[in-house]
């Protein structure tokens, strides 16, 4: 183990029909680079044939070694548990979709090499997304980048290669709630940017619905930013200077022109407005305080079942 060169992390969800395609393509760029490399597979609580797939790939291929979570945690959870079994000095994160090019290794290692400590994928085009996502996406790089303190490339993925520098820095890192490429960027150290083209799946239909998407998005805002709280404040000192002036201007038009009659409608709507934004910024307020409630209770990132190709030592409950 103490020898592996290249360690690659790759997370499997319900993909039982990519692993004999995924394995027969990544295996060969790594034997042709070196004969020290292991790859570390995750099956993320899987409920089709991926965990019987995995085991018979680890019989054909040793270094092949698999990590089993008693259920489905989400792939922020499975990277960090491959992430803290990596022997190698370089590490590859991809998925096991194939719509991450395994040989794109070769370019990755030679920007490494020239002294990158992570060199990331960027999407060169979104062609394999639908037009409503893509402009969504698009838009979360923008808001992220303006709201938060570390800065996210556009198009990024998880598909990267950190040097054992970069992933000692992950692995220190306790939070629970895990927005990775938040973490990638936050490490900072030195990062270079490799251009792919997506490929489509070649089976299968994604497991990241619109729907998840915002609520992976969100995280990330709540994550690295606290402009969402403070953008409270900014809206009460709008609101509270909007009644002064109306205070004044209905007490001088009293003074003015007499007592005039109060509208119910407009009571009416001051009353539902404000108490829209006070259950709005209750609600934000709710999600940092909920994120602090997790955190507090320092439950394991995830539980695996099983592990093979590892020490003999079986692992019930780990933490990163």
């Amino acid at each position: 183990m103490s020898q592996v060169v290249i360690s690659v992390v790759v997370p499997f969800y319900n993909e039982a029909d990519n692993i004999s395609a995924f394995f027969e393509r990544v295996i060969p760029v790594l034997t042709s680079l070196t004969h020290h490399w292991e790859i570390i597979a995750i099956d993320d609580g899987s409920r089709d044939g991926t965990g019987d797939a995995l085991q018979a790939v680890h019989r054909y291929y040793q270094n092949v070694r698999i990590i089993r979570f008693s259920r489905n945690f989400g792939k922020e959870a499975a990277l960090s548990a491959g992430l803290a079994r990596v022997q190698g000095k370089h590490v590859l994160l991809i998925d096991g979709d194939l719509q991450h090019p395994p040989e794109m290794l070769y370019e990755m290692l030679r920007l490494q090499d020239r002294g990158a400590d992570m060199v990331y994928g960027v999407r060169e085009s979104r062609r394999t997304e639908g037009p409503i996502r893509s402009r969504c996406s698009d838009m979360f790089y923008r808001i992220f980048s303006r709201t938060s303190d570390v800065a996210i490339p556009p198009n990024a993925s998880d598909f990267r290669l950190l040097n054992d520098r970069v992933v000692r820095a992950l692995n220190a890192l306790p939070e629970q709630t895990r927005f990775m490429k938040g973490l990638y960027a936050w490490v900072g150290f030195s990062q270079q940017p490799v251009f792919y083209e997506v490929e489509a799946r070649r089976n299968g239909k994604s497991k990241w619905s619109f729907l998840t998407l915002l609520g992976y998005a969100w995280n990330g805002l709540v994550s690295f930013s606290v402009v969402p709280l403070r953008v409270w404040s900014v809206v009460g000192m709008c609101i509270a200077t909007l009644a002064l002036l109306y205070a004044i201007w209905i007490g001088v038009t009293t003074i003015a022109f007499g007592r005039d009659v109060p509208g119910y409608a407009t009571l009416a709507v001051a009353i539902f407005f404000l108490g829209g934004l006070q259950l709005l910024s209750i609600g934000i307020l709710g999600e940092y305080i909920a994120r602090i409630f997790t955190e507090t209770k320092r439950r394991p990132l995830f539980v695996i079942e099983e592990t093979t190709g590892f020490d003999p030592v079986r692992a019930t409950l780990e933490q990163v």
